[in-house]
């Protein structure tokens, strides 16, 4: 009798989402490749359309615009911080070095001819403009330049934003001649190159390629290519920083933010606008006259106005206000009856608005500045929002605010305007000597005396400190503010004591009036 095999017996995900038997998966088919085939390769529709939604849909507006103003603001600012006990450093000697750090890198940082290559930012307005671009397009560039320094301008360091339709693989190199296939191939060293970014071997990014003009620019002109290469050989500093947020491994090119719900967006701009025009349409008054006469002398589409029609063609007839038309013999108008606007309208455009802000991490009151709820569920709609600002700024830092900082203290330190001693010796001291915290734009407060009094009792209980409760507050320095409390404090006794004060002062309310 022959060995009874058995028969292998489908389990696991093969019978739930990897199903291909199921009637509901059947036409489910969901092809994934490599990144740079879904990516790279639609990444150029993707930045358009992002770019056009940002443009002309209010909803994907809001998004973006949102994202910048709580990301950035009015600017993240530099507040130093170094780690004085691997520096051997007093508590006196570290705050006196951060002001006088703080205070020079503003004279670099405040103006925008001193630090943008174009002249038309300063470093909070690069931030702006950054974030812009990067949620719009996917990503962005900053590449570093210098320029002699001047009597008035004494660092060379210069940004030059870069935007991402300028990174792009040059034609010399690609594999073939479709537009999408963004793969090439250095001919001169065999690193491969992925929509612009070169990489070696082992995948490591190793140089930018940067066209001198956009695709499809008008007057056309023949594009040439620079290769930035990602870090100085001598200095071992970024020539160049890249500012994105990657999706999946082997990722180097970023996605527009919308990317997820550019349909959604588009039908509900789509949508909105047909309810504008229909509403627009009913609220025309217009009269339809069928005559057998001659119309020869008869004005037509007028009312006693001096504006011109649109047409003169007799077979096209206009609406309007107040607007009289002709017709001609066994002519005539039908209309519907339309119930406009919907019913279900802001219902319907309010559903859409939530799926959009959940893809894109905004809660719909925040996405719609519209706080008709609770004190509590407007709150946690600001803390959920915050949760993802924070860690976007928390990007924005690491690719671009920390690098620039720590490119201009090298030349800083370099030019004896900053003494930092070891900062080229050792890596450990110069990291401690380059630490650093950027603050930003903090959370609203619904109900400030709430929150103030949440905060002070966690104070009091060590669940927090005092200059952490600050830089919440976007207070400043905690320090600092009470040196300040102290002198004003004392201005005002002093100017107490030379004030001749009445002595007939009038006793405190009573409890129960303070409180009401």
């Amino acid at each position: 009798m022959g060995e009874h095999r058995a028969v292998p017996q489908t389990s696991g995900y093969s019978e739930a989402g990897a199903s291909l038997i199921r009637r509901a998966l059947k036409g489910f088919t969901a092809p994934s490749y490599s990144p740079y085939q879904d990516i790279d390769w639609n990444n150029r529709t993707l930045r358009q359309r992002g770019r056009m939604l940002y443009m002309a849909a209010p909803v994907a507006t809001s998004a973006i615009n949102t994202n910048r103003s709580k990301i950035v603001g009015t600017g993240l600012t530099l507040n130093v911080g170094v780690d004085r006990e691997k520096l051997h450093m007093t508590a006196e000697s570290a705050t006196e070095w951060q002001r006088n750090v703080e205070h020079e890198f503003r004279i670099w940082a405040g103006k925008k001819d001193n630090c943008d290559a174009t002249g038309v930012n300063n470093f909070e307005g690069i931030q702006q403009l950054s974030v812009l671009s990067w949620l719009t397009s996917g990503d962005t560039f900053a590449l570093i330049q210098r320029v002699p320094a001047t009597s008035t301008q004494p660092y060379t360091l210069r940004l030059h934003l870069i935007e991402a339709d300028r990174v792009s693989t040059p034609t010399s190199y690609g594999m073939n001649t479709h537009y999408r296939n963004t793969e090439g191939k250095n001919n001169e060293n065999g690193n491969d190159i992925h929509d612009g970014v070169e990489v070696d071997k082992n995948g490591r990014i190793v140089a930018y390629h940067i066209c001198d003009s956009y695709p499809g620019q008008i007057p056309g002109q023949l594009a040439k290519w620079t290769r930035v290469e990602a870090y100085g050989k001598n200095t071992g500093l970024p020539n160049i920083l890249h500012i994105m947020n990657a999706e999946r491994p082997d990722q180097y090119r970023g996605v527009t933010y919308l990317a997820q719900v550019i349909e959604p967006l588009l039908n509900l701009n789509r949508y909105t606008q047909s309810e504008m025009m229909s509403a627009l349409v009913q609220s025309f008054f217009s009269a339809w006259i069928t005559t057998e006469t001659d119309k020869t002398g008869i004005p037509f589409n007028e009312v006693g106005g001096a504006d011109e029609e649109v047409s003169v063609n007799p077979n096209e007839h206009e609406m309007g206000p107040g607007t009289i038309n002709h017709l001609s013999p066994g002519e005539g108008v039908t209309f519907g009856s339309p119930n406009i606007p919907t019913t279900g309208f802001e219902s319907f455009t309010k559903t859409v608005c939530r799926m959009v802000g959940a893809a894109l991490e905004i809660p719909v009151d925040v996405l719609m500045k519209e706080f008709n709820a609770s004190y509590s569920a407007s709150r946690a709609a600001l803390m959920e929002a915050w949760e993802a600002f924070r860690m976007r700024r928390k990007w924005l830092v690491d690719d671009l605010c920390q690098p620039v900082y720590e490119i201009w203290l090298a030349e800083a330190v370099a030019l004896g305007r900053i003494k930092a001693p070891g900062f080229f010796r050792d890596p450990r001291i110069r990291a401690a000597w380059c630490g650093a915290h950027w603050i930003g734009p903090v959370q609203g407060h619904l109900d400030p005396v709430k929150e103030v009094k949440a905060d002070t009792m966690a104070v009091s209980q060590g669940f927090k400190t005092r200059e952490e409760v600050t830089r919440e507050y976007g207070a400043g320095d905690w320090w600092d503010n009470v040196a300040k409390v102290k002198r004003e404090n004392e201005a005002l006794d002093d100017a107490a004591g030379n004030k001749t004060v009445d002595p007939e002062v009038p006793p405190d309310e009573p409890e129960e009036e303070q409180e009401e």
